[in-house]
Order: C-alpha cells, then sequence, then structure tokens
C-alpha cells in the first residue's frame, strides 16, 4: 500500500468527531474507535502502516491498538500505568522521560493526548524524536490549557483558574477529579508545541487544530486566538 494524496478534512469530518467527543465518558469505544480511524487516516496520507512498527506513548484506550494491529502495524504501547488496558495486552511500562528502546529504534512514534499530562512536555517530545529513526514520523497531539477543553473534567471553569474549578468540582461530586492543575495535568500552550516543532531536528508536514476543519490552521497565526480556538494542536514530524 503507498501513502494516500493529502485528504481535506471539513465540517462533516469535524461534526463527526464532535458528537463523539461528547460521549466520551458514557460512550468511550465509540470515542476512542473513531478517533483511532481518524488518526490512521492521516498516518497513511504520509506513511504506509503495515509492518511498520508503531510505539504509542502515553497508551491507553485498547481502540487504538485493535486499529493499529488491523492495519497491519506491529503496535507497541507505553505507559508508565501498568493496569491501562492496552499495556496489560502485550505492552511497555515505562517513563515517556526515559523510554526504555534505543535511538531511532522505531518507524512512527504516536502520542495522543499525554502532553498535557507531562510536567517537561518539551522534553517528552525530545524524547519521542529520539527514538523515531530517521525518516520516520512523529504524530503528537494534545488539548492546551486554554482551550474550552483545557480543565478536562473540570472545563470550563478552569478559565477561572485551575485550583477554584478544582474546588468546585469537589463541591459537586464529593470527590476530587482525575486531573488536578500542576499534579497529573499541566498548562501547556499552543505556543510551545509550535516552538519546540520548529527547533526539532525534523521537518514539520502538519501543523493545525486536530478536530477542526483544515482552514482553520490559519488560526495558529494569531497569538492568543490560538489559545482559545484550537482546542487541541496536532503536530505531525518527519525525523530527518
Amino acid at each position: 500500500m503507498t501513502p494516500a494524496h493529502p485528504q481535506r478534512r471539513g465540517l462533516r469530518r469535524s461534526v463527526r468527531l464532535f458528537r463523539s467527543f461528547l460521549v466520551e465518558q458514557t460512550e468511550p469505544e465509540r470515542f476512542y474507535s473513531t478517533l483511532a480511524d481518524d488518526s490512521i487516516e492521516l498516518l497513511r496520507e504520509h506513511t504506509e502502516l503495515a509492518g511498520r512498527t508503531v510505539l504509542d506513548v502515553g497508551a491507553g484506550p485498547s481502540e487504538f491498538a485493535r486499529a493499529f494491529r488491523a492495519a497491519g502495524a506491529h503496535y507497541v504501547p507505553v505507559d508508565h500505568d501498568p493496569t491501562v488496558a492496552s499495556v496489560r495486552d502485550g505492552g511497555v511500562v515505562g517513563d515517556a522521560l526515559r523510554l526504555p528502546l534505543a535511538d531511532g529504534s522505531v518507524d512512527i512514534v504516536f502520542s495522543s493526548n499525554m502532553w498535557e499530562h507531562v510536567p517537561d512536555p518539551e522534553a517528552v517530545a525530545d524524547e519521542l524524536l529520539r527514538v523515531t529513526r530517521p525518516g520516520g514520523l512523529v504524530f503528537l497531539s494534545y488539548t492546551n490549557w486554554l482551550s474550552p477543553w483545557g480543565g478536562h473534567e473540570t472545563s470550563p471553569w478552569h478559565w477561572l483558574g485551575g485550583e477554584r474549578a478544582i474546588a468546585r468540582y469537589e463541591r459537586r461530586h464529593g470527590h476530587p477529579p482525575k486531573n488536578r492543575v500542576g499534579e497529573t495535568l499541566h498548562r501547556v500552550s499552543v505556543r510551545q508545541g509550535l516552538e519546540w516543532a520548529a527547533g526539532a531536528d525534523a521537518d514539520v508536514l502538519a501543523a493545525r487544530p486536530r478536530y477542526l476543519p483544515d482552514a482553520a490552521r490559519v488560526v495558529l497565526r494569531v497569538a492568543g486566538l490560538r489559545e482559545v480556538v484550537t482546542w487541541n494542536l496536532l503536530l505531525l514530524l518527519r525525523r530527518r
């Protein structure tokens, strides 16, 4: 199979993704299956997947494992939590800051919605690039802090302050949220991702809001606006 020609992602795709996003808590399999299929379509525009080694850093939902393996990839999930579903099924327990792999050892590094959960995101991104072979791909996407979903389950109250959002969540639910700002969730920005990509030893193949139509990439040119509108930044790089 040869890489497909790049597709234009329009409003219909965005509506489909957001509809599935709304049921993430109640129907997680639907959401993650939709997101996994969409991610594979994007990667196939730039590389073959059959026979490729795909390292999923910050792995979690088993839907990604099924989708990548169905595409013929040798899928290796890595996460610090040994109880994660995909790690229990042939995965590796490891720290994203010190991946247990040699330099240039994998074809594709995939990291979806993990960057906002690490205290040193640029160092993690460097590590993703380190283990990618020359000519291989890094797929990195994350939810930035000032996006509507930046506080995750405490959103959109995080716009009033992370600590206030946590306190409100605890009052309403009787327990603290899973994602606590400064501990398991960090205030990453769109600017951080773009600046890291610009300085990386890699060619940037794509930089745009992940869930929005392709035309929305223009918002990345406007500092401030991009931090609110982007929602989730996608970076796709080819290592030199």
